[in-house]
């Protein structure tokens, strides 16, 4: 899929310049086998409202962006839940290698996303993952998948509002529904979780909200007023 390899190589290309090369290195080996989906949800959403892709580069940018805030609290994730230096002795891991290379993916991510309108919701997914582990720690459990939903959510809003101005509600609701129904376990390939009709599904839930837009904000005619008015 043409979307899923300029996802990876906009989010390879975003980090080239990172060193130490061993450090470079470890983030793109993950970068290179990781699922692709958060960027490919940004490239989809920026064509969704139907007007076209005025700057490809822009999009792959923030495409990066997203991927790389995802790779990031993923590994975090996973970091956290399995603790990897209680062991006694240790093992021979490079955690403390894998805990850069999370801070450093997720602040890339942010550099990428700072001008645009996704920055705050940037923010606003990072907290959220906090507060969700932090959540999930004390027993109080987490949503599953809601690291992946609110990814999604970025996702969507920083591929739209590349084309458009904001993101209309019924396409972030219809990719954080894509997470949710994934469950709780790793994102695959895009072939095996995204629906192969995808940019279409998008496309028409984009339409279909614009239309509701604008019949809300049609003046009514003079037969249609309410005579209680």
């Amino acid at each position: 899929m043409e979307d899923a390899a300029r996802a990876r190589a906009a989010a390879r290309e975003a980090v080239d310049e990172i060193s130490p090369p061993e450090l470079r290195t470890v983030i793109d080996d993950r970068l290179a086998e990781c699922s692709v989906i958060p960027g490919v949800l940004t490239l989809v959403s920026a064509r969704a409202g139907g007007s076209g892709v005025g700057d490809p580069e822009g999009v792959e940018r923030r495409a990066a962006g997203v991927q790389l805030i995802y790779e990031g609290l993923r590994l975090t994730r996973t970091l956290v839940r399995d603790d990897p230096w209680t062991p006694d002795p240790p093992p021979d891991i490079p955690a403390d290698v894998d805990v850069v290379a999370a801070d450093v993916m997720v602040a890339r991510g942010f550099r990428l996303l700072a001008r645009t309108d996704a920055a705050e919701k940037a923010v606003e997914t990072v907290r959220a993952f906090g507060r969700d582990e932090t959540d999930r720690r004390a027993g109080r459990g987490a949503t599953p998948a809601e690291l992946e939903a609110n990814v999604f959510d970025l996702a969507a809003v920083a591929g739209a509002t590349a084309t458009r101005e904001g993101t209309p509600r019924a396409l972030r609701q219809y990719v954080v529904g894509l997470a949710h129904s994934h469950g709780d376990g790793p994102l695959g390939s895009v072939a095996d979780v995204l629906p192969e009709n995808l940019e279409g599904v998008m496309a028409r839930v984009t339409d279909g909200a614009d239309a509701a837009a604008e019949d809300a904000a049609r003046p009514r005619s003079a037969g249609s007023v309410n005579r209680n008015d």
